[in-house]
């Protein structure tokens, strides 16, 4: 390893024992570091590169940068003084590369027909090329060391060569490559030599697990650009200065940009600048929000909450506990955040309203995690990898996972080929890696905590647990049917809002209903402001859904959840108090399932 312009430093395993060893350039990004670090080791020489692979890496020119792809940076840097650098993918074949360096193009090319013949011969098979490769390998391994060639292999889009799969449904062909890339990993005389395998991927999990679980194969993350790369590249990709195409500086730009790939804030400002429309901040949170959900591929949905804690009502200790944490948080201690938190309580009792106004409160986006299953092997995975990946890079974050008890899966592995219990162990990995505590905020809102798996509820994940209910106070019920008409932007008359019984036991979304009902009345009678008689007629009609078994199973799965009783309604508190309170709660859980289970 080693390259051509910007450092004379050369990578290459020394011709004698006990030769000082390398130490990578500083500028080089944290995963070539990683990279020349683990080859130089001498413990593998296949690697494999994932994440994102389709961005600008950047490379200091001078007395500035310069950009190039994850090839072209691998080529003329890392391998830069390599004799041979040979690439394949199954569209274009074997090649010599060389990047712009047209002598060292020729140089390989000379050696490599007379070798091969002319590049029109070489094999595009991948069956043939593999083998042809691996012959030039066992060759060169053989010639004497003074003319024995450094070579690297560079292998793109490696996952339609040994895609994941059973090893039942292994093809002649998939099969016999993916030995051959075994092999080449576990060959002790390759490890010696010059010689390096690269294989890039979009997504680790599409390639075959048994090539990515090799202990002789080192798996490397390209992360989406930091702070620190955004800001070197911003006043190239505007032309020089920032705030002729920005109302930011180059550090404001970097700060809000995260989530972004350097292609993607190439292509904002690069048409910033053209088409002169300035990028003020809502144009480049709307351009931002497009272009990560665009990224993401619809399976996360970003929303700038509008509203904070003060518009939830009642729920006084879990709204002074939430407001608390997002207090700390806005002030950056995040080392007193919790994980996350899991949000319960049956259906309408505005849980999705809850966990977006926190979002609010602490001034952060609030990314929706929709849905990443899907029916092709491994597709669930590598959605789920992508996403994750844009997470870390986004962060701070309020992540909402709504029904999270169907949507995270669990640790049995029965009737999907593995897919929930790998889903379910590449969430709770990221969940508990308190490096992105404060970073990455997890709320699980479901309305069946109970079908949730412990693993996920245990500290240090989802630890704070609230459980949400109906109002049980008529002066709550007024309260909420006033934010509801200010939530919705609907014009109230002053004493529009009349006494509501509590024993009706309305939902927050029930609420809601009626007075958007009242609205609507209002309308008929051509005015725009809502009075006392249409929400008494909206009252008089509306008609809220029965499930009383499966609402008293929700209520007393989000009370035996709870992990602090001040979050309980005083008639809760009383139940549980006794030492025997939560068993006797628990048995009649027990018989609510066994009931619903017969009625069904």
């Amino acid at each position: 390893m080693g390259q051509s312009n910007t450092t004379t430093n050369d990578v290459s395993k020394p011709a004698v024992s006990g030769q000082p060893v390398f130490a990578p350039p500083e500028w080089y990004p944290a995963w070539a570091r990683e990279l020349a670090n683990q080859y130089y080791s001498g413990t593998t020489c296949v690697f494999v590169l994932y994440g994102n692979v389709h961005d600008l890496v950047r490379v200091p020119d001078g007395s500035g940068s310069k950009y190039c792809g994850l090839t072209d940076f691998l080529v003329s840097q890392v391998f830069g003084r390599w004799d041979l650098v040979l690439g394949y993918d199954l569209s274009r074949g074997l090649r010599a590369l060389a990047g712009d360096d047209a002598t060292r193009l020729r140089t390989m090319s000379q050696f490599l027909v007379g070798r091969w013949g002319e590049p029109a011969t070489w094999p595009r098979e991948p069956e043939k090329a593999l083998l042809g490769l691996d012959m030039f390998v066992e060759r060169n391994l053989v010639e004497e060391p003074a003319n024995r060639k450094s070579l690297a292999l560079i292998f793109e889009y490696t996952q339609f060569l040994v895609p994941t799969s059973d090893l039942d449904s292994l093809a002649q062909g998939r099969a016999s490559r993916l030995v051959r890339f075994l092999s080449w990993a576990q060959n002790p005389l390759i490890k010696k030599v010059n010689t390096a395998f690269v294989l890039i991927v979009d997504k680790l999990v599409e390639l075959n697990e048994r090539l990515v679980q090799s202990p002789h194969v080192a798996t490397i993350e390209i992360p989406l650009p930091d702070t620190n790369e955004r800001t070197h590249f911003i006043p190239l990709a505007a032309g020089g200065d920032v705030e002729k195409v920005a109302d930011f500086n180059t550090q404001q730009l970097a700060e809000v940009s995260n989530g972004l790939t350097l292609t993607n804030l190439n292509v904002l400002l690069t048409q910033a600048a053209r088409n002169g429309n300035r990028l003020n901040a809502q144009r480049f949170r709307e351009l931002k929000k497009s272009m990560i959900e665009r990224q993401c591929q619809g399976l996360v949905e970003i929303i700038e909450p509008k509203h904070t804690l003060e518009l939830v009502v009642g729920l006084d200790a879990a709204k002074e506990r939430l407001q608390q944490d997002a207090a700390w948080l806005s002030e950056g201690q995040l080392d007193s955040a919790p994980m996350g938190y899991l949000i319960c309580g049956p259906v309408g009792t505005g849980k999705t309203f809850l966990a977006e106004c926190y979002a609010g409160s602490i001034g952060i986006p609030c990314v929706v995690l929709k849905n990443f299953r899907s029916k092709y092997v491994g597709e669930t995975e590598g959605n789920l990898e992508m996403v994750l990946g844009v997470l870390r890079s986004l962060g701070p974050v309020v992540v909402i996972v709504d029904e999270a008890d169907a949507a995270l899966g669990n640790r049995d592995a029965s009737g999907d080929s593995g897919t929930s219990a790998r889903v379910f162990s590449m969430i709770a990995s990221q969940m508990g890696d308190t490096r992105y505590r404060g970073q990455i905020i997890w709320m699980l809102l479901t309305s069946r905590p109970d079908l949730l798996p412990i693993d996920l509820k245990r500290q240090g994940r989802a630890e704070i647990h609230i459980p949400l209910f109906y109002p049980t106070k008529a002066e709550d019920i007024t309260q909420m049917l006033r934010m509801m008409a200010k939530k919705n932007k609907l014009q109230l008359a002053d004493d529009a809002i009349p006494s509501v019984d509590p024993a009706r036991r309305l939902s927050g979304a029930d609420l809601e209903s009626i007075i958007i009902g009242a609205r609507r009345v209002a309308l008929a009678a051509k005015r725009d402001t809502i009075e006392r008689a249409d929400v008494e007629q909206s009252l008089s009609e509306f008609i809220p859904s029965v499930q009383g078994l499966e609402k008293e199973l929700q209520e007393l799965a989000a009370v035996l959840e709870c992990t602090q009783r001040s979050f309980l309604p005083a008639e809760w508190q009383e139940k549980v108090a006794p030492a025997d309170g939560r068993s006797h709660l628990q048995e009649r859980m027990v018989a609510i399932r066994q009931l619903i289970e017969e009625i069904g």
